[in-house]
């Protein structure tokens, strides 16, 4: 066995082609593991969150429309830690609100109901898909990245030819071998972000879906009701 493919063998290895890179390349490929790790922390926590809500909700709406006293609901559930708690919260506090008085505008308790939940679960959309814009950052901006430490790469293998007056792969092949890592690490990071993301997404829709439904059923109750009002 040729002892000089041993060595080139040994020098391609992930560990040593960090270690033999300049401190540009080096930071990148920090970043990247950084990005990559966190990506990893966020899939698994964001996949436990959902799944928690979506069957919290389930449970939270069963109940809901098997109850027979909305106020005694409202106050047994309405401080639970729940989107749809606080959808209905913020529509009997409207409710509330709107009937307070002797005489009712029903047209405009209808707007104000539909308007005051419809804020509501945008609002919970929104603190569910906060640390989503961070797969997306990290899934579109990665690969650039991972490019950049690549071209620098390159760039240092080009002077080391320069400076070695050698073209042979033994000179070549660290440097070039430090610049596809690089691109290789931007991608590990990258595609789970991209997944995770879309993935995310529609869960997040199917969430805000469901809520739409909820706010709307309970829209409908209350709309029964100010009909029957007199």
């Amino acid at each position: 066995m040729n002892p000089v493919l041993n060595m080139d063998a040994a020098t391609l290895s992930p560990i040593a082609l960090f270690l033999q890179a300049d401190w540009v390349v080096k930071s990148v490929m920090a970043g990247l593991l950084l990005a990559s790790i966190w990506t990893w922390a966020i899939i698994i926590a964001f996949s436990g969150r959902l799944r928690r809500t979506r069957a919290e909700m389930g449970r939270f709406e069963r109940d809901f429309w098997k109850a027979e006293d909305i106020d005694a609901f409202h106050k047994a559930e309405s401080n639970r830690d729940l989107p749809s708690a606080r959808v209905f919260s913020a529509g009997v506090q409207e409710w509330r609100r709107s009937t307070a008085s002797g005489t009712v505008d029903k047209g405009g308790t209808r707007e104000r109901l539909a308007t005051s939940m419809g804020a509501a679960v945008a609002l919970e959309i929104d603190k569910l898909s906060d640390r989503l814009n961070i797969l997306a950052t990290i899934g579109s901006v990665a690969p650039f990245v991972g490019l950049f430490g690549t071209v620098w790469g390159i760039m240092r293998s080009f002077t080391s030819i320069a400076s070695a007056q050698n073209s042979s792969l033994a000179v070549v092949a660290p440097g070039i071998a430090e610049a596809l890592f690089a691109t290789a690490i931007g991608l590990f990071a990258a595609i789970p972000a991209v997944i995770a993301y879309n993935r995310f997404s529609h869960g997040v829709n199917k969430v805000e879906a469901g809520l739409n439904r909820f706010a709307d059923g309970f829209h409908t109750t209350l709309s029964r009701q100010l009909d029957a009002a007199r």
